[in-house]
């Protein structure tokens, strides 16, 4: 039964730091005042080059460079599909529903076309090998070494500091200030000399830059193949940044919650308690998205989005 739990436990953080990380990048985009509902989008396109340079490349850096530079790969990926969304958004004042709608539905169909005309196949495989067994006396510690410091990925740790950093940067520099500013009055940031346009493309860039490293960060822990697909997590990312009422830390916790319903889904058949309730198992696949619509039911009208988020800015109007 322990072992059970420590299983679990540690599948939970595979499913839950991208989750995290993502909905932080969707954090930024929304509080500069520029909706982001293309974070599946970038997750994929993340998770394409990213997945594809460790795939080209492993053999040569092997071990946690080449998965380092994947990430950064992954995320300079997300930086460039976020340029679109954000030129489109902020210059020329579109729809910012739209924008993100049309990132979505173009990924996943040129990661699938782009793989096949290099692969001659959707899927891009390569060598799970970047699991660390256990941390250097970390890994002794009691319950908190089996569940963070054995059979962990460096993504792991990486998620927590990006959690630790996005907290500080929004909250105590003055760059948190401006940007919470031009996502809530736009117009009273202007007039103290604060470039609305500026700040907003800033919340949208780090916002690509998160969901591509965290398309990454998605696949690497869980399977040993890319197939052009992020199963709808980028979408889950969203419903992570609503139920966490677009604060840091109750992110955190909502990304918990629903990391622990993948890690059931994805568990389930190796599960004993669930073993003796016949319950066929395509109903815990849909655990998770269940789990979303029930929870966003009861608590979206209780959550306040920023003031200004999916309006965009015009400097002569009120």
């Amino acid at each position: 039964m322990g072992d059970m739990f420590y299983f679990i436990m540690q599948s939970t953080m595979f499913f839950m730091i991208p989750l995290v990380v993502v909905a932080l990048g969707g954090l930024f985009s929304e509080k500069s005042g520029v909706v982001n509902i293309a974070l599946n989008g970038k997750m994929i396109m993340g998770a394409f080059t990213g997945i594809l340079f460790i795939s080209t490349f492993q053999e040569r850096l092997p071990g946690q460079p080449v998965l380092v530079l994947g990430l950064i790969i992954g995320m300079v990926t997300g930086i460039g599909v976020s340029l679109f969304h954000a030129f489109a958004s902020i210059k020329l004042k579109a729809n910012q529903v739209i924008s993100g709608v049309a990132i979505n539905m173009f990924a996943p169909a040129f990661a699938v076309y782009t793989s096949r005309r290099i692969n001659g196949t959707q899927l891009i495989r390569f060598n799970n090998q970047f699991q660390i067994e256990s941390v250097p006396v970390l890994g002794d510690i009691p319950v908190v070494g089996q569940i963070f410091f054995q059979n962990a990925y460096i993504t792991t740790y990486l998620g927590f500091l990006i959690l630790i950093i996005s907290a500080f940067v929004l909250y105590k520099t003055k760059f948190g200030l401006r940007l919470r500013a031009c996502g809530e009055h736009p117009h009273a940031a202007d007039s103290v000399g604060v470039s609305v346009v500026k700040m907003r493309y800033a919340g949208v860039i780090i916002s690509g830059a998160l969901a591509g490293m965290g398309g990454v960060i998605l696949i690497v822990p869980i399977t040993n193949v890319f197939d052009g697909s992020v199963s709808g997590y980028g979408f889950l990312a969203l419903a992570v940044l609503i139920f966490g009422a677009w604060k840091p830390l109750r992110i955190l916790v909502a990304a918990f919650f629903f990391g622990l319903m993948s890690a059931v889904a994805a568990s389930a058949s190796v599960i004993e308690v669930l073993q003796v309730v016949d319950i066929p198992i395509h109903f815990y696949r849909m655990l998770p998205y269940v789990a979303t619509l029930v929870v966003l039911a009861f608590t979206s009208k209780n959550t306040m989005a920023p003031r200004a988020a999916g309006q965009p800015y015009d400097k002569g109007g009120r």
